[in-house]
């Protein structure tokens, strides 16, 4: 219970979020090493794909669900911005040679309100993909649906470009080398929520990314959290476990990977095994 409280502490408030990270992130590192070796590799040959990177139903949140070609989107219409991006990249998916796209516009699959284009003009706030269109390069469709701006956020201009971008480079090197990534990513709100444009688009707190890892023999899991404001650090600083960012998140990812699987990669993670 004590922890959840300081969780929630943390989600409320922008200015305190960054330096609540490392702690947590210590915190856990340091409990987790009287625990459990360095080391934990999981044999899961047998986990096929079945919507393994679809996150558990949402509570107390408004969501509608959007499947396109490249990625599935929970649409928050109180937001006018994803609850989460989640998508599946092959090692074959990163040799796409589509160019970029260049429009962004509302999902013509949303029911009810959009931001527009101009909610983010002039607002000092990049359109910050979720699913990044470096990541799309394999399907001209599949380029020009992660143009949608349900799967956009307000994101700092520095961040957007620094390390936000670092990171997305990152897991294309992991997806290139042979392993099959499953990633969910999406924003974290602060209670109260700074908002762009004519529509009120909300400004997140901070960002996640959770990202699953599988090839033939080995399945493993870290989380990413980065505060959305200006600033550059090593990968390694934003890291987590999945099982910490499920409960910052409220979010319930991996749920249909059998219980002892999902329980054995969501507490623990090794950067060693993420080369960070």
């Amino acid at each position: 219970m004590n922890k959840k409280f300081n969780i929630l502490l943390f989600i409320g408030s922008m200015f305190i979020l960054a330096s609540i990270l490392l702690g947590m992130k210590f915190l856990h590192v340091e409990s987790l090493s009287a625990q459990i070796p360095i080391k934990t590799k999981i044999n899961a040959p047998h986990i096929q794909k079945n919507n393994l990177e679809i996150p558990g139903k949402l509570i107390g949140r408004k969501e509608q669900i959007i499947r396109h070609i490249g990625y599935t989107v929970s649409y928050n219409e109180d937001w006018l911005i994803p609850n989460w991006v989640a998508y599946e990249l092959t090692p074959q998916e990163t040799y796409g040679q589509t160019p970029r796209a260049k429009d962004f516009m509302p999902d013509p699959d949303v029911i009810g309100h959009s931001a527009t284009t101009e909610d983010y003009k002039r607002s000092g706030y990049d359109r910050g993909h979720m699913a990044p269109a470096a990541d799309m390069k394999w399907s001209k469709q599949a380029m020009d649906e992660c143009f949608y701006l349900s799967n956009i956020c307000p994101q700092n201009n520095n961040l957007n470009g620094g390390d936000w971008k670092e990171l997305e480079e990152k897991i294309r090197y992991w997806a290139s080398t042979g392993d099959t990534l499953y990633i969910i990513c999406g924003p974290l709100m602060a209670k109260t929520t700074q908002t762009i444009g004519a529509n009120r688009v909300s400004v997140p707190a901070a960002f996640f990314k959770v990202i699953l890892r599988k090839n033939a023999n080995k399945i493993a899991a870290i989380a990413f959290m980065m505060p959305n404001r200006s600033g550059h650090k090593a990968l390694n600083t934003y890291t987590m476990s999945v099982e910490d960012m499920e409960i910052i998140s409220e979010m319930d990812f991996f749920k249909v990977l059998p219980d002892d699987i999902e329980t054995a990669i969501e507490s623990n993670y090794c950067e060693e095994d993420w080369n960070l």
